[in-house]
Order: structure tokens, then sequence, then C-alpha cells
């Protein structure tokens, strides 16, 4: 039998897209001899939906939809992840399941049994576990149906329940085999995840003897990107059939032998995945609020350089705007390296130089600022200056502003509130300023695209003459290291100085964290890129007195 993995690209809340999408791809499925298509989890709504399973108008216009939709597929059996009302007084209200139609029925269902409730997961805030299903039967065979979660039970830890090892005793007390496992998910991307996938997977494989269909939602949502690549593993673990990333895809692959198409690699280049979700995630984002156009200042350097790059290959060079806003203390340089970039991507540049408006904010401060010395204040009023012309700009053509400070960056606060933060979408606020670089280079792996000035140039603010950012911050490669120590691996003071760094360093480094919380939950929606992004995934209170 030929079965179809699909990893669609939906639009949370918009049923009729989806559905049309879900019809169309099993409509292809079909002519292309498959007797099973399988879609992700909450196909028809698209994930994360959070709150909005709180309305009720929602539900019912979900499950309309999903109704219409099973009058529609064609002759074929297709498994798509959906919500489901529970009707009961007790408990949460909803499943997040999986089914299967078969010429108009419903023929399986699965609800998902592992909730999680960490990092950007919410899923106990409005599903109830699902009970274990039973098996899945199609053209002979025996499935296992998993939703996300329920495979990664050995991994995360915190479950009481095992829902694999649960399916096989289940399955061998009443003398069933299990042909393979399917997973659908909505498994969003980070740095490293596309191994640990494999690595758990290959592990269930192994461990049971079985091959293992995974299938994975595609598309920027938010913050959140995912990144496809469902595939096919044997028994042994190997991958045998493997989609695209960060695309949307239909891979075919046969059960007699379990084998399939390779639309792409089965090993993963990490730096170009992590270029690839990002102009993902600014072309879905920007699409799907409504814009056609983005606008960004170009400052010389490397930050807004690398945001550039990705703004044109998301959106077309003829949709992007990139600006220069030099004042008297910037270098000739930094305005002619933003001026090449611009010619080297096609994309369109003007210059609004800032030096007169400053001095008139200057001159109307004067009385109050008299007899003081320029400081930070002069400083922060110069990129506040910049982000109200780039929001003029914004706000005149329908260009989505985008910020371009990275994740070293924001940690530390070394960033101006309603300045260079203003925006609709900080691209890179989850790119620490080292991988900033190493992209940077990716970008310039068949020519040079980003001029090599910008990339080998020392880091500057240019608020102040002769300013370095190692004026004010720690060196890069240290600071990216206590971040991800303390960030993504949860380590504290002591534990991390154990690791060779200086305790005064580190003691700066986590207090310029905390007391710039503030400033965090005003910036614009960033792309996730690693295991712990600023954002909804980690909650940490502005107002505390916690000192390590």
């Amino acid at each position: 039998m030929k079965i179809a993995l699909v990893q669609i690209n939906p639009i949370i809340g918009d049923f009729k897209v989806n559905c049309q999408k879900i019809r169309k791809y099993s409509e292809e499925a079909l002519s292309r001899g498959c007797g099973l298509v399988i879609f992700p989890e909450l196909a028809v709504s698209g994930y994360p939906p959070q709150d909005l399973l709180e309305r009720h108008s929602f539900l019912v216009d979900h499950d309309n939809a999903v109704e219409r939709l099973i009058g529609e597929l064609p002759a074929i059996d297709v498994m798509f992840g959906c919500i489901e009302q529970r009707h009961v007084e007790r408990g949460k209200a909803l499943y997040n399941s999986a089914i299967a139609v078969r010429r108009g029925k419903i023929v399986f269902r699965a609800r998902k049994q592992l909730l999680p409730a960490y990092n950007v997961f919410d899923e106990t805030r409005y599903f109830e576990p699902g009970p274990p299903p039973g098996l899945y039967e199609v053209g002979g065979l025996s499935f296992g149906v998993t939703i996300c979660e329920d495979a990664w039970h050995h991994e995360i830890g915190e479950y009481d329940k095992a829902p694999i090892d649960e399916l096989f005793a289940s399955a061998l007390s009443v003398d069933k085999r299990i042909d393979a496992l399917i997973n659908i998910s909505a498994s969003p991307f980070q740095r490293g995840k596309e191994l640990l996938r494999k690595q758990i997977f290959g592990s269930i494989c192994r461990s049971f003897e079985v091959p293992f269909l995974y299938v994975n939602q595609v598309g920027g949502q938010d913050s959140l990107l995912f990144d496809g690549r469902s595939h096919l593993l044997n028994r042994g673990g190997e991958t045998t059939a493997q989609s695209l990333g960060f695309q949307e895809d239909l891979l075919v692959i046969e059960t007699e032998g379990w084998q399939g198409e390779m639309h792409a690699s089965a090993e993963v280049d990490e730096i170009a995945s992590i270029y690839e979700g990002l102009v993902m995630g600014v072309r879905d984002y920007v699409g799907k609020c409504g814009f056609s156009s983005a606008v960004l200042g170009l400052s010389g350097g490397i930050d807004s350089a690398l945001t550039a790059v990705i703004a044109v290959d998301a959106l077309g060079a003829e949709n992007v705007l990139g600006v220069g806003m030099p004042s008297m203390y910037s270098a000739e340089e930094s305005l002619a390296d933003a001026r090449q970039l611009a010619a080297n991507l096609g994309c369109n540049f003007s210059t609004i130089p800032i030096k007169n408006l400053f001095e008139s904010f200057k001159v109307s401060l004067a009385g109050q600022f008299k007899d003081l010395p320029e400081d930070l204040a002069e400083q922060n009023l110069q990129a506040r200056i910049r982000g109200n012309l780039l929001m003029a700009l914004s706000n005149k053509f329908g260009h989505l502003l985008l910020t371009t400070g990275n994740k070293s960056e924001m940690a530390v606060g070394y960033c101006t509130l309603y300045g260079d933060m203003s925006g609709g979408l900080a691209v890179i606020s989850d790119v620490p300023k080292q991988l900033v670089y190493e992209l940077a280079r990716y970008v310039n792996r068949n020519g040079e695209i980003i001029p090599a000035r910008t990339i080998v140039r020392a880091p500057t603010a240019e608020l102040k003459p002769d300013q370095r950012d190692q004026d004010d911050l720690p060196p890069y490669d240290t600071l990216d290291q206590v971040l991800e120590l303390h960030l993504e691996k949860g380590l504290g003071l002591q534990e991390i100085v154990t690791h060779g760094f200086a305790e005064e360093i580190v003691r700066d480094i986590l207090r310029r964290i905390r007391i710039n919380e503030y400033k965090r939950k005003q910036a614009p929606m960033g792309l996730k890129v690693t295991s712990k992004a600023f954002g909804y995934g980690r909650r940490y209170p502005n107002v505390q007195n916690y000192r390590e």
C-alpha cells in the first residue's frame, strides 16, 4: 500500500483555507495511488490556537468545518488532527484528536494522552488527556497512532504514562500485531531539534521493531517556526523517506519494504535550517498578518544586514525598504556599507540624516538638561528619532517594520525602548551574536552579499564618538556562552562560574538580564530558534527581588 505523508502550512482559525488544503492534497494522494493520506496535528484549526479554544463560536465553526470536510473528501482513508468537544461536566471540555475518515465516515479516533505544559506549550489549559486508543486498520495493516508528545514520554521525563509502551502491551494482550506507528505532530523548530527527534523515534523503532511514520506541521505561527521535515524511519531507525523542510510537501511511501521518496537529505545542516526557518517565519508573519512589504533601518552593521537579507529572501527585493539614518557619530563606511548591501540585494534604499532632528530635540530640552553632560539620554534620543522615522514610513506606506536586535543585546538590555526596539516583528531576537556571524558567513557562502567590512568591523551603536559594543558589554563569545548556560540550560551563578567564567562577569550579566525584563515585555514578537527564547515560553515577573 502507498501512504502519503502531507505537511501543510495552516493559518490558525482559517478553517476554509485549511480544509481546502486537506481536500486538495487528499485528491493528489488518491491520484498517486495511495490508500491512506496523513496530515498533521490540529490540521483543521492550525496549531496552536491558544485562547481561541475558549470561544464557543470558534468551536462551533471548527466542528462545522470538520463535518463539511468529511463529506467532501475523496475515496481514500484520510487521517488528520482536529479538536473534539467532550460535552461533560468534569475535566476540560476538549480533546486534541486524530481521526481517520473513510468514505464519509469516521472509522478511527485517537486522543492525545500527554499534554505538554512547559516552555511554549500550555495544552493542559485547554485539553483533557485522552484514553488509550485502539489500533487503526487499513489495507491489511494495523497501526498504532500517537499525537506529538505521546512519542516523547521517555525524553521529557515528567509523565507517568508511556503511550507507546501501553499500545504494544494492549495489542499483545489481545494477540494483535502492530505493523507500524503513526505520529501526527505540530512540533516547533529549534536548533538541534531534528537530530533529537530522530534519536527518539529511532530508539522507538529499534525497541519495538516497527517503522515510524512522522507527519509534522510546517509554517510560521506567531513566534513559532514549524519545520515540517516529515519522514519515515524503518525498523532499524534509519530514514527511508524524507520531506522538505520549511515548506509544504507531499511524500509518498510504500509499506512494501517501508521505503519512500527522498525529497531532502536525511541529514540537517543546522545553520542552513536556522536561516531557512527565519526566512519562512518572516514570510508567514508578514503575509498572514495581511502585509506585503517591510521596512527596516540599515546601519551598516551586521545585525541589520542579516535581517535585510532574510527579509529580501522572504518577501522579494521589491518589497523591502532599507533606510540609512546617519548622525554626526556615524562613520562614512557605515552608510557606504548599508548602501552597498542594498545594491547587492537589489532592494530599495533611502537616506534620512538625523543630525538636524537631534539638534532640534536638544534645543527643546536645553532648559531641562542645562549644565548636565551628555549621557545615555542623548544616546537613546537618537535611537528614538530613528524609531519614529521608521514607524512614520511604516504608517504612511503600509510596510511592516522589522527590528534588528539580536538575542545577546535583548538579554542584557543593550537596546532602546521605543527606539531600535520599535516595530512589528523582531526577526533575530532569538539569535545570539555569535550565531549572527555564522549566519552572515552562510549568506556569503557563494559570494559577497553582506559586505565583508560589515562582518569584520567591531560592532558599534554609533551613538557617541568612538563607541564600541565591547566598551559596555563583555566579549560576545563570553556573553553568549553565559547566556546559553543561564537561559537554555537553566544554570545559576555558581554553576556557571564552575564552567570557567569570572564570577563578577557572570553576576553582572545576570543582573542585566534581571533588570531588563520590563524592556523585553514591551518588545515586538520574535522568531524562536533556540530552546528558550524571550517571549511567552519564558515567564518571569518584572517586579521581583531574587538575587543569586
